[in-house]
């Protein structure tokens, strides 16, 4: 088989259902010969089913140390954090998760120092990933986190209101926060080459059908939990193995993805925004919309900043003007 890369990429969390489908869809796309699972629940189990599926030109490692999961490692896709269950939000998974993201920072700036591009999957993904990048050293575009899966949630559910397959819905885009106040953008959408905005407040979508279409892709991931009883892990599993395949030099990622952002407008926040990875990292600019739309983005901005303060009061991590001191590219 020939791989894209042989460099090692470490799968955090692999013990758990959206770990396993990482390393499995890693290996079914020949990403990396170098593969090693890691959690703090033994993860050989996984390992040795992927080795009995006759992946059997890859190196395939499990362990539950984290000096020897990380060292030499130059790809990580880390789900290593409590899953979302029944009634709750993302947000609820806040202080915990957040100190997950702390130690996985520090273990980083430990053991791989040299690593190239680290993608955050457990929620709330867009605070995990900026405590990550904070404790980790890295620079902001070296850490990226799961937002697409907003993107093809719309996408999916404009299908199937108009009744085509899913490639004739182009434009897709959520921007902002990964959570139920993320902004949803229509205003590139196109439907079978048709403007959306063409569509909507006509008979074959009324403007409140299109309010309903967005509040349910908010809640997407909860809609899971309700039909699956369990939250999703095939969709963030298979998007984040995209992603990751992006900045090893593979086919684009085609979906919005969660980067650091520090401009004029929005200031050391973690969200999603338009965004390219290629190997050199993931690079952003502003989105594109109508005044309505950015006027969403610029509230669910407010909230993440609202959630990145309440990290600041809980103590995992400083005010902001400390930052720099922790990691020098901040």
């Amino acid at each position: 088989m020939k791989f894209v890369t042989d460099e090692k990429l470490v799968i955090v969390g692999a013990a758990g259902m959206i770990g396993s489908n990482m390393a499995q869809t890693a290996l079914m796309m020949g990403l990396t010969s170098n593969l090693c699972l890691y959690d703090v629940f033994s993860p050989e189990g996984v390992a040795e089913e992927l080795r009995q599926s006759g992946f059997d030109e890859v190196n395939i490692t499990a362990t539950t140390n984290a000096a020897e999961a990380f060292k030499g490692a130059k790809y990580i896709l880390s789900s290593g954090g409590a899953p979302r269950k029944q009634g709750m939000t993302r947000e609820d998974l806040l202080k915990g998760n957040c100190e997950i993201a702390e130690q996985l920072g520090k273990d980083i700036r430990s053991y791989c120092p040299d690593v190239k591009h680290v993608v955050i999957i457990f929620n709330p993904a867009d605070l995990t990933g900026l405590v990550t990048l904070l404790y980790s050293g890295l620079k902001p575009s070296q850490v990226t986190t799961l937002a697409g899966l907003d993107s093809t949630r719309l996408q999916s559910a404009l299908a199937k209101k108009f009744g085509v397959p899913q490639y004739k819905v182009t434009g897709c885009a959520t921007y902002g926060g990964h959570g139920e106040q993320m902004a949803v953008f229509g205003s590139a959408v196109k439907i079978d080459g048709k403007p959306l905005h063409d569509l909507i407040g006509t008979p074959a979508l009324p403007a409140e059908e299109w309010e309903a279409i967005k509040t349910a892709v908010t809640k997407g991931g909860a809609k899971i939990i309700e039909l699956r009883g369990r939250s999703s892990f095939q969709s963030p599993a298979y998007l984040s193995v995209e992603m990751i395949r992006s900045v090893m030099g593979g086919e684009k990622f085609r979906w919005p993805v969660g980067t650091y952002v520090q401009n004029e407008k929005y200031d050391h926040i973690m969200m999603a925004m338009d965004t390219v990875m290629d190997p050199t990292g993931c690079h952003y600019k502003m989105p594109a919309g109508t005044p309505e739309e950015l006027a969403k983005l610029d509230a669910s901005y407010a909230h993440l900043c609202k959630m990145r303060d309440e990290l600041v009061t809980l103590g995992i991590v400083p005010a902001i003007s400390e930052w720099n001191k922790i990691n020098p590219n901040l």
